[in-house]
């Protein structure tokens, strides 16, 4: 998969630099040479390319949702451009028992929790370090003033299927990225060769919006460890029930995807729940 980029607009020609060539790589290609994970998203962080069209537009990278045996699941969404605001990083946890957290470097109108708000016990503005060990392994870092609130650790590999994966959705032409067909066929091909578990791209978040996820370029996570307030979160593996927050479901395996996401407002407003107004949604700085 080569840029995420799905019913949203090409980016504007003049955010077509070399950095944005990350979005494109390995797109029409039929090579099966793995593409550089830190490479990329160095290239991503440089300067992810602006997105035109309606809507609220957002460039970056995701751990899609990554599930551990113990009932913890962790997610990752780092985009350095956004069209409502600066560019964020946000963690997403779960504990066993189904709350959820939201961690983000934003308030959460800036945010994931503008839209998954509705599902969301509390929102936490923290702080949030991403850093490189080496080309496949990475470190997530939530802390505050007091320590580390998440220590997560991420091993990243890649396998034929991946690859094909990557070279299929890049030979996809732009406008197809438009099709509610292509989209479910996408998430069915991931289920299928990558062992995900069911897939959408579209569907409506809590709050109402209609989102459209396109990921491109793909990675899977060989391997992860996690430290939730000090506490080990186990080995990951699926769990008995796949999670979701709205529509979107998590796969029941962990990924790494390069991504363009976009948010349409809901078509009734009346139907959107805030995520300020709901007793679940409580913001806290820290």
């Amino acid at each position: 998969m080569a840029s995420a980029q799905s019913i949203l607009a090409p980016p504007d020609e003049r955010a077509r630099t070399s950095t944005a060539q990350a979005w494109s790589a390995g797109a029409g290609s039929c090579t099966l040479a793995p593409v550089n994970a830190k490479d990329m998203i160095e290239a991503i962080e440089r300067g992810a390319p602006q997105l035109d069209g309606a809507g609220d537009r957002f460039s970056g990278y995701a751990i899609v949702g990554l599930p551990f045996h113990s009932g913890h699941i962790l997610a990752l969404r780092r985009f350095p451009t956004s069209s409502i605001g600066p560019g964020y990083t946000s963690v997403w946890h779960r504990d066993p028992s189904g709350r959820w957290t939201f961690y983000s470097t934003v308030a959460p109108d800036l945010s994931c929790a503008r839209y998954f708000g509705g599902q969301v016990e509390r929102n936490v503005v923290a702080s949030i370090d991403i850093a490189w060990a080496d080309a496949t392994r990475f470190r997530v870092v939530v802390g505050n003033v007091v320590g580390n609130i998440i220590d997560w650790h991420v091993a990243l590999g890649s396998s034929v299927a991946t690859r094909l994966v990557n070279i299929a959705a890049g030979a996809i032409p732009e406008p197809a990225w438009q099709s509610p067909l292509v989209l479910r066929v996408t998430g069915g091909m991931a289920k299928a060769t990558l062992g995900t578990g069911r897939m959408n791209f579209t569907g409506h978040t809590p709050n109402g919006h209609r989102y459209v996820a396109n990921p491109r370029q793909v990675w899977l996570i060989e391997s992860s460890h996690a430290l939730v307030n000090g506490e080990s979160v186990g080995p990951p593996g699926p769990l008995a029930d796949q999670a979701a927050v709205g529509d979107l479901l998590l796969p029941q395996r962990g990924l790494l995807v390069v991504a363009r996401t976009r948010f349409e407002q809901p078509v009734n407003r009346n139907d959107r729940v805030s995520f300020h107004k709901t007793p679940l949604a409580k913001g806290v700085c820290l």
